[in-house]
């Protein structure tokens, strides 16, 4: 403990959990999209994905708990080095507002982040605690079941990204994780002090490419649900889950 205290105080100390958090919150980043794009391979692989982590909340929470703990720290660290940026700086570059070295994705990660930060409360109330009022469908995405009893992960997401005005939100939070991850992954290299010698243009090769990828991976799910696909899923009646039992 006492050694943590003067690395938590020092900027290259706020530098360094900034960089590992940030790599914690991106693997989830790439594990999240997987997941996600299980969609593609129809209701019965989404909605069994979705009934195993519902299944195993031991290992859920302690996931989600640690994730949280990383976004905290990985906001509080941003905002104290921004203030800290501000402090050393007071008067702006002179006929310059902003360093030649700089872009517009590093000097916008505070704004970006808390951006982002706002979309994840919303994205949790959305698909994760169901709140009715935030689906703009006017149902209940609680009540989805598929003929297996589970939850209808598949119809829930289909319906959601239906609405234009959600659909419109999340590819904007996305485009802003990915400009985000742009400078992110970048910088991370750098505060760890990883320099690949093989091959030295790798972190900046990783950062573009990377976050292109990743923003195409999550627009692709709202944008091919708004050009139709599963229309004929939700559109059909719902499965009874009860009918299978009283067969039996």
């Amino acid at each position: 403990m006492n050694s943590i205290t003067p690395m938590w105080r020092s900027t290259v100390g706020k530098k360094i959990v900034m960089a590992l958090t940030g790599a914690a919150l991106f693997l989830f980043v790439i594990a999240h999209l997987l997941g996600n794009l299980q969609i593609f391979l129809g209701p019965e692989a989404l909605n069994r994905y979705g009934h195993f982590l519902q299944s195993n909340m031991e290992l859920v929470w302690p996931a989600r708990l640690g994730l949280l703990a990383c976004v905290v720290l990985h906001i509080v660290a941003a905002v104290q080095l921004s203030a800290a940026n501000k402090a050393a700086r007071p008067v702006g570059y002179e006929g310059n507002p902003h360093p030649v070295a700089t872009t517009y994705a590093s000097r916008t990660m505070l704004m970006s982040g808390l951006i982002i930060a706002a979309f994840i409360i919303y994205h949790l109330l959305h698909f994760t605690v169901l709140v009715k009022g935030l689906n703009f469908s006017g149902q209940d995405f609680a009540a989805f079941q598929d003929e297996k009893g589970r939850h209808d992960i598949y119809r829930m997401m289909i319906l959601g990204f239906q609405q234009p005005i959600v659909t419109i939100f999340y590819l904007v939070a996305m485009a802003l994780l990915c400009l985000h991850l742009s400078h992110g992954i970048y910088a991370m290299f750098q505060s760890l002090g990883l320099k690949p010698g093989c091959c030295p243009g790798f972190p900046r090769a990783l950062a573009k490419w990377g976050s292109i990828l990743i923003f195409c991976g999550y627009a692709a799910i709202p944008l091919a649900i708004l050009s139709g696909y599963g229309r004929e899923y939700v559109t059909a009646p719902p499965p009874d889950p009860t009918v299978g039992k009283e067969m039996k």
